[in-house]
């Protein structure tokens, strides 16, 4: 079969497309006919040799949707012919508050979906929800994953609730706001770029301000009257500026840190004075997976999608996500 081959880490000139076996499934496993498959700024990382444990070569990619066309011993026969959606990652465990000891996210050192086709557990395919197309399936799986266990699972946003997304714009980003709107909850967000803040106006946010104005934590905390949530991805300087936006009680929540730790330290007291909380969060369970599949469709949501390329583009694709340019996701559509 044809898949995208990461053979060296000095960026995405290091992908190449080339033939490999195609993989045949094990007791408990099925192969999925890839139809799309969706691109994660993880995937751009690996391309650098930016990541934990490298292996190469690799086949990238966590998102992806297609057909069950293979089935391995103790697997029902029935689900030949499904439409699904994978869950990017193996072995969360038993546990629903953190990950297991062999978690691990599709795509390196496993076969990712950058391909077409993969094998993965059978528990791992979950039903694609009827209105999306291959497409807006394929790119759900991770950064929505990851915006619905920060939002929904550790933030507990609800209906009323005032909510600040920063960074938006990005693919965690988006799913965030969409989850915190079809909860009822009212958004505001920060970005660098007067276009992203444009878009997520469109997408019903309540306001944006941008993150190089130095006022711009003071002038959304005005605007909102204070937030009960910051879903952050960023870290750096803006960290303490960010937590006096909270209302007491308010949370923190983060799934990365790309602007580092922060110079200036952490303002202990205003946290424990005003009860603010602080939660790291990485990925999602396969409940949480399920449970935002059924949300999706049951709210017919549609996902944000920046470019579809084919496969055969993936290099170009890894090169638009170096930028921080894109609103969205970018996908790759497999012929």
């Amino acid at each position: 079969m044809k898949a995208v081959v990461l053979k060296k880490t000095n960026g995405p000139t290091g992908l190449v497309i080339q033939e490999i076996d195609t993989p045949q499934p094990a007791a408990g496993e099925v192969r999925v006919n890839l139809k799309a498959s969706a691109l994660n700024r993880r995937d751009y990382w690996i391309t650098l040799g930016k990541y934990p444990k490298m292996q190469l070569p690799c086949v990238p990619g966590s998102d992806g949707a297609g057909i069950v066309e293979a089935v391995g011993d103790g697997v029902d026969s029935g689900m030949l012919g499904s439409e699904v959606v994978i869950y990017p990652a193996l072995a969360w465990g038993e546990e629903q508050s953190s990950y297991g000891p062999d978690f691990r996210v599709l795509g390196m050192p496993d076969q990712g979906t950058f391909a077409e086709a993969i094998c993965v557990p059978a528990a791992n395919v979950y039903p694609k929800p009827a209105h999306l197309d291959w497409t807006q399936a394929a790119a759900i799986p991770l950064a929505g994953l990851t915006a619905w266990r920060a939002t929904i699972t550790q933030a507990e946003v609800n209906a009323g609730q005032r909510v600040l997304i920063t960074g938006a714009g990005s693919g965690v980003s988006t799913f965030a706001i969409l989850w915190c709107l079809h909860h009822g909850a009212q958004v505001y967000v920060t970005s660098g770029s007067a276009k992203k803040l444009i878009a997520a106006r469109r997408m019903g946010v309540a306001g944006g301000e941008n993150y190089h104005d130095p006022d711009c934590y003071q002038k959304l905390h005005q605007q909102a009257g204070g937030f009960h949530t910051v879903i952050d991805s960023a870290g750096g300087n803006a960290l303490n500026q960010l937590l006096d936006t909270l209302l007491p009680a308010g949370r923190f929540v983060f799934f990365g840190a790309t602007l580092g730790n922060p110079d200036n330290g952490l303002e202990m007291a205003k946290l424990f004075f005003r009860h603010i909380r602080i939660q790291g969060t990485t990925m999602g369970s396969n409940d949480e997976f399920a449970a935002m599949l059924a949300f999706v469709a049951h709210h017919r949501i549609t996902p944000v999608i920046d470019q579809i390329l084919p496969m055969e583009q993936a290099e170009t694709a890894h090169q638009l996500m170096a930028n921080f340019n894109q609103i969205g996701k970018i996908v790759l559509l497999n012929n």
